[in-house]
């Protein structure tokens, strides 16, 4: 069993930067695809940002690229997102995933998911 928290959401203004963190615990390893998904109110989540397991290889939607970076930790306890540049079209519950998966990107489903964390950017 793989148990994801996220933290670090809050309001922010446009322009701003916040960072998230997923702590990351039970069994995990190789196998899995580390990554977020975000979820507008009335929308459908929508892929954000992923990552292998060690971090080496990353990969990010279109409209967060260049904005947005997935990291984790050297103990890979903890899987980072750092929103830069961030828009109103930013505002979303953010959410930590785990999906059994030897890539970079995720193919569904996800195998696990965190509680979410609410960002929101004010125009």
């Amino acid at each position: 069993q793989v148990q994801l928290v996220e933290s670090g959401g809050g309001l922010v203004q446009a322009g701003g930067s916040l960072r998230l963190s997923c702590a990351v615990s039970g069994r995990t390893n190789s196998g899995y695809v580390m990554g977020w998904f975000r979820q507008a109110p009335g929308k459908e989540r929508e892929f954000v940002a992923s990552m292998t397991w060690s971090g080496d290889v990353t990969y990010y939607a279109h409209d967060v690229e260049g904005r947005f970076t997935i990291s984790r930790n050297n103990g890979k306890t903890t899987v980072y997102l750092q929103m830069n540049s961030l828009k109103l079209e930013d505002t979303a519950v953010y959410y930590c995933a785990a999906e059994r998966n030897f890539g970079v990107r995720f193919a569904g489903p996800v195998d696990y998911w965190g509680q979410g964390t609410q960002v929101t950017v004010s125009s």
